[in-house]
Order: C-alpha cells, then sequence, then structure tokens
C-alpha cells in the first residue's frame, strides 16, 4: 500500500519547482512575495464571492445601472475610509501586527513598512497601502448599498462630510500659512522651525 503523502506526489513537486522558478524569474534578484499576492488575491476573492452570495440570498436586484450620485458618493466615502484604515494614527493597531513604525506623514497620518517576514509582509503591504485597501472597501460599500441601502448610504455621508472636514482643514491650515507665516496649532511644525533658527 503507497502511504506516500499527496503533498509529496510528481505532479506536486514539479508544480512547486515551477512556482519557484517563475518566481526567481520574475523577481530579478528582489524580494517579492508572489505567494502572499496568491493568497491576498484568493481571500479576495472569496471575500468577493461571500458579498456576492449575500446579495443573491437577498433577492435584491441589481441596478441597471450605477447612479452618478452613488458613485461619487462611493468614491469619496472609499477614499476616506481606505486612508482611515491604512494611515490613521488611530487605527495603528490594527496595523500594528504586521507593520513597522517609520514616522508621522501628513496630519494625524503615520508612514509605516511592511514587516519582512513571509507571512506578515503581504497584509503589511495591504494594511498600509490605501490604494490596496480601496478595492476591499469599495466592494464592501458596493455590497452594503445593495444590501443595506439606506444604513450604507448613511455612512457613506458621514465617510464624505468627514473628508470634506479633512479638506477644510487643510485649506485652513494652508490660509493660515499664507496670511500669518506659521501655524499655530502644529506643535510639530513649531518645533521643527524652532529648531532651525541660529
Amino acid at each position: 500500500m503507497d502511504t506516500t503523502p499527496v503533498a509529496d506526489s510528481r505532479p506536486a513537486r514539479r508544480l512547486r519547482g515551477l512556482l519557484r522558478r517563475t518566481a526567481r524569474s520574475y523577481s530579478a534578484g528582489h524580494d517579492r512575495p508572489l505567494g502572499g499576492y496568491l493568497v491576498a488575491m484568493a481571500g479576495f476573492a472569496a471575500y468577493t464571492a461571500a458579498w456576492t452570495t449575500a446579495v443573491r440570498l437577498r433577492g435584491r436586484p441589481l441596478p441597471e445601472r450605477p447612479e452618478p450620485w452613488d458613485v461619487v458618493l462611493t468614491s469619496v466615502a472609499t477614499f476616506r475610509l481606505s486612508r482611515l484604515l491604512s494611515k490613521a494614527s488611530v487605527t495603528s493597531p490594527l496595523r500594528a501586527p504586521f507593520t513597522r513604525y517609520v514616522g508621522p506623514q501628513g496630519p494625524a497620518e503615520l508612514h509605516e513598512e511592511a514587516q519582512p517576514q513571509q507571512g506578515r509582509h503581504t497584509v503589511g503591504e495591504l494594511a498600509t497601502c490605501p490604494f490596496c485597501m480601496s478595492v476591499w472597501v469599495a466592494s464592501a460599500l458596493t455590497a452594503g448599498r445593495l444590501l443595506w441601502p439606506r444604513a450604507t448610504r448613511t455612512a457613506m455621508g458621514t465617510l464624505t462630510a468627514l473628508a470634506g472636514a479633512d479638506a477644510l482643514q487643510l485649506a485652513y491650515g494652508a490660509l493660515l500659512d499664507r496670511t500669518t507665516g506659521d501655524r499655530p496649532a502644529d506643535p510639530a511644525s513649531r518645533s521643527r522651525r524652532a529648531a532651525d533658527r541660529p
């Protein structure tokens, strides 16, 4: 009786060898976590399939075409929630297991790098990349609009108002800088300016 594990079969070894050669050839000497990216893509496929299944089970009809207002609202809400999840100081505990703190980056945002360990690197890249995060967020908000339209639109309206408030805060700060040459509300820039003085 053959007790050889399935994972050690000749086709499995060939496939692993092919994947290793492909990764080596693709990476050109750089450390690229292709296996982690494959897992992330599979995770996103499962995530999307779960939302699709939930929408189908609820029997919600898909709209013929997206309404322009919904596209704008979803875009702004996706932008704000993606940055909140991937860059905000307050959400850093969620990213901490997969990232390393580097320093501040903009108002109330952090610059973090993915931890180098193979299992954490891909998640760290996803967790610190607002562009990557926006794919997941936009999918969730779109599914939410189909499943719970009123609650989701209310949440997206709140996120859009927050994005507008952020833009106004930055515009106010720039106007203050322009008119007075100093931003009293920004202690970090004050201390840098003080250190630069002779």
